[in-house]
């Protein structure tokens, strides 16, 4: 079974969201999936050997330059086909499924599975990803056909169900809800006074700091405009709490802390060092505007500030996860201009939230899900 990415570059998302996925099924699974990555041209050599790093089977491929010579690509992956006898194909996201939705018109793949990771033509157009206009107009017909025509999907937030029923008039039942994930060697973390103390102190804060974490970017589709008046508000009030970018600094951020000298900080570290850093936290934030490609998201960070400990302060209205922090209260569910009361973090509500992560957010919590996908493309 091939497992397809197209112009999906390495990062720790690809990590843990590919890579992880692939080994994890092919040790748990009969599935024997093959990766095969179509990445771009630029830095092609060193993202190969990243991807084959952790996948050392790994078939890497480049791409034709602008993606809208995706259709090269049919070629070369019914290539692959032919040689390996492979005649399932999991595709990550739209192009991919594209590409194995017409090698199976040529008779060369029997089924496809859209791995669908959000909703790919409103993030287009309400963010501008992508600048080809022409491009933009025919992405919601290419995600209708991705969507309709899969033998089965995989959907990373029950929300994006919803939406494929709602715009495209899907009906069927072949499909899994399997969100971000973490990686497959999560273990939850030792949870005592000193470890935390320890933690928070490595970061420089004192023991009666109460600290925010925002990890990921500042860049506009993640609504900093209003998140930063939230927590400017709580700052302004509140001369004990602390906020911490695990970012690149940009003008947000610096404005952020020229206006809050000293209790807004910023740095910026390596995939395998944020936990770490996350656990000298109290809380981690997950705001985004409310745009239909946030309502359907299923963000990465959700998880991993479950696993390090930290209740969550998210906007309302995000995937499925503005739902679970209220039905398992693990954080705060927060509107525009909503005042927000914190608290310190105990040892004990720190592991009931990775306990949550554990139960909800590994690749073993998901394995009836994962079975469920191998069985119906492994069936004659």
């Amino acid at each position: 079974m091939i497992y397809l990415t197209y112009n999906d570059q390495p990062s720790g998302v690809f990590s843990s969201q590919v890579n992880d996925v692939c080994n994890y099924l092919n040790k748990t699974t009969d599935a024997r999936i093959k990766l095969v990555a179509i990445i771009s041209l630029h830095q092609f050599m060193e993202n190969r050997r990243k991807i084959r790093k952790e996948v050392p089977n790994a078939l890497v491929l480049p791409a034709l330059p602008k993606a809208k010579y995706w259709k090269f690509s049919i070629l070369v992956v019914g290539l692959i086909c032919l040689l390996t006898g492979q005649r399932q194909i999991i595709a990550r996201n739209i192009m991919a499924t594209l590409i194995a939705l017409r090698l199976k018109k040529a008779g060369l793949v029997k089924k496809v599975c859209l791995d669908g990771r959000g909703a790919i033509a409103a993030e287009w157009n309400e963010y501008q990803v992508v600048p080809d206009e022409n491009m933009k107009k025919a992405i919601f017909g290419q995600e209708k056909e991705a969507v309709l025509e899969s033998d089965f999907r995989i959907a990373v937030s029950s929300k994006l169900v919803n939406y494929w029923k709602t715009s495209f008039g899907y009906s069927g039942n072949n499909h899994v809800v399997i969100p971000c994930t973490l990686g497959s060697d999560f273990e939850v973390p030792e949870f005592t006074d000193s470890a935390i103390s320890n933690a928070a102190t490595a970061q420089g804060f004192a023991k009666d700091d109460l600290v925010m974490i925002y990890s990921g970017s500042t860049a506009g589709w993640q609504s900093f405009a209003v998140l930063g008046d939230i927590l400017g508000k709580v700052l302004k009030e509140n001369p004990t709490h602390r906020l911490l970018f695990l970012a690149k600094e940009d003008e947000n951020i610096s404005k952020m802390k020229a206006d809050f000298p000293g209790q807004v900080t910023n740095k910026w570290v390596g995939h395998k060092e944020v936990q770490q850093v996350l656990m000298a936290g109290d809380f981690g934030i997950l705001y985004r505007e409310d745009s239909v490609t946030n309502q359907v998201a299923s963000p990465t960070k959700f998880a991993e500030y479950l696993a390090a400990g930290l209740p969550v302060i998210i906007s309302d209205n995000l995937g499925d996860y503005s739902d679970f922090v209220k039905n398992h209260q693990c954080g705060n569910v927060i509107g525009p201009g909503q005042q927000i009361t914190l608290a310190k973090t105990g040892s004990a509500s720190k592991l009931r939230m990775a306990k949550l992560a554990e139960t909800h957010f590994t690749k073993k919590s998901q394995l009836e899900q994962y079975n469920k996908l191998i069985a119906f493309m492994n069936k004659n």
